[in-house]
């Protein structure tokens, strides 16, 4: 398994971020498999991967540049540089378009474990890997990054009160299930291949929620080593979930809809933004829920967080979900 070695420190500074590029690499991924995991990517795949086929079917070059970079069991580093809060998309693609062709051919031969297709044998990989990364922003996230943007603040203020309650290490063994896992003495299992230990000590700990079903890791060693992970549960589907007939009919549809979506931790700003209610219809539903005994809140830092009862799971999973 892959490990990183950190210290006590290390994991305390550790910090969750936003990130533009990660949302829109883990969008090429998507793309490249050709397959969603729920219906709201299922959708969002039929209205992209015709449009990303073409451009592919146009350039083989850059086709197969895809291929390789995504690899077999690991990604070419040039091609997934690890962007900050500090950092806009376009300079992070900057940093793609200027990596020098010899070290973009040898992240290419790491990823496939092997030589280079005769197609890859070109200085302008770089170039291509970065118009690809445009197109990708361009076309199929820049149009959805406000609304994702908001279901990846709602996973962070999750995540965020998952710390208050449990700490770090509860945190990171629900990053990636069965993939990410926190040892003890030190140790972090980042992934499941056999890769010798990192010493990442000292350097900043990057936590990266991303909409689609995907995860990664990737570093600027020896400065910088983030975790690109799935945002949780019902926030990763990219349009509203349908209300069960019988949920709806008891609780009304738009009040069971706040229901449905408070099995992760939210503030009522993330409620209005995921479900396109008003502040004051979200608040009216909130107090239902909370007389009724379905929901609690409880403050974690500035944000006031609402989340199913016991009570609550059970009128859910009632209604079939």
């Amino acid at each position: 398994m892959g490990l990183w070695q950190l210290n006590a420190d290390t994991l305390a500074r550790s910090r969750f971020v936003l990130s533009s590029f990660a949302e829109t690499f883990a969008a090429l991924k998507l793309l490249h498999a050709g397959v969603g995991a729920h219906p709201g990517e299922q959708g969002w795949l039929r209205d992209h991967l015709p449009g990303y086929r073409a451009l592919l079917a146009a350039d083989p070059a850059t086709g197969a540049l895809v291929r390789a970079a995504l690899g077999r069991s690991w990604i070419a580093d040039f091609f997934c540089p690890t962007q900050t809060d500090r950092e806009s998309f376009a300079e992070t693609v900057a940093r793609v378009r200027e990596t020098r062709p010899e070290d973009a051919r040898d992240n290419l031969r790491v990823s496939l474990a092997g030589p280079l297709p005769a197609a890859l044998e070109r200085d302008d990989l770089p170039e291509r890997a970065a118009r690809l990364l445009e197109y990708v922003w361009e076309e199929t996230v820049r149009p959805y990054w406000a609304r994702r943007r908001r279901v990846l603040e709602a996973d962070v203020v999750a995540r965020t009160a998952q710390v208050s309650q449990g700490g770090w290490a509860a945190v990171l063994d629900t990053l990636q299930p069965g993939r990410t896992r926190w040892l003890g003495e030190s140790r972090l299992q980042i992934n499941l291949h056999a890769n010798p230990p990192r010493e990442v000590s000292g350097a900043e700990l990057l936590l990266m929620p991303v909409t689609p079903k995907s995860g990664w890791v990737s570093w600027e060693a020896p400065d910088r080593y983030a975790i690109v992970y799935p945002c949780a549960g019902v926030l990763a589907d990219h349009g509203p979930r349908a209300v069960p007939e019988s949920l709806g009919a008891l609780l009304g549809p738009s009040r069971a809809g706040v229901l449905m979506l408070l099995g992760s931790p939210m503030s009522t700003s993330q409620l209005t933004a995921v479900t396109g209610q008003a502040l004051g219809s979200v608040g009216r539903h909130l107090r239902v829920l909370l007389d009724a005994g379905l929901v609690e809140r409880r403050r974690a830092g500035r944000s006031v967080l609402y989340s199913r009862t016991a009570a609550g799971e059970v009128v859910v999973k009632a209604a079939g979900l």
